[in-house]
């Protein structure tokens, strides 16, 4: 009975059962990568078959496969919901990486993160103008990088109709950087 009552106050923009397959499934790692983080750990839940299939159905079935035409995917946890994502859909995906990683014409952008700064890039040309872009990655924290990610998308021609995470780390309030944005945490904490 407390387990079940603890797995009814989890929440998130959607499914409570989706939120509670996050929940099961995140680690704390303290100090990681530097000491006063608290690192949200999503490995098992990507280890798990059924709870990772479940995340990637709550995310194609909140916007609707028909919804998006290409998923980007934000480096590096954001890589594995975006290919299962693009998969279940039909549809394309778009790595956003870090710098120096992409061989071709890039869009940069700098942001700061909650221990550190970084520069993401993506292929000048990797939307055709117009295409319905849904972004997406494992956490949402300061929301530096996704805003940045998004704002990358928008400059190499993409339409950004969503943005989805697994966890939304709510008092780190990353989600008034993104206002006016369309966001999905499956999992709000």
């Amino acid at each position: 009975m407390e387990a079940e009552s603890a797995l009814t106050m989890v929440k998130g923009d959607g499914d409570e059962a989706v939120a509670a397959l996050v929940a099961q499934r995140v680690l704390d790692v303290p100090d990681f990568p530097q000491a006063g983080v608290m690192f949200k750990d999503l490995s098992p839940l990507f280890a798990d078959g059924v709870s990772f299939r479940g995340v990637i159905d709550g995310i194609v079935g909140h916007y609707g496969p028909d919804s998006f035409d290409v998923v980007a995917g934000i480096e590096a946890r954001g890589f594995v919901i975006a290919a299962a994502v693009a998969y279940a859909a039909g549809v394309g995906v778009v790595p956003v990486r870090k710098a120096g990683k992409l061989p071709r014409q890039v869009l940069s952008a700098s942001y700061a993160l909650e221990y550190g700064e970084a520069v993401l890039e993506v292929h000048a040309d990797a939307f055709v103008a117009g295409a319905r872009v849904l972004v997406v990655d494992d956490v949402l924290a300061t929301g530096g990088t996704a805003e940045a990610s998004l704002g990358l998308v928008e400059r190499a021609g993409g339409e950004v109709v969503g943005f989805a995470v697994l966890l939304e780390l709510a008092f780190l309030e990353g989600r008034k950087r993104l206002a006016g944005r369309p966001v999905h945490a499956l999992l709000t904490v």
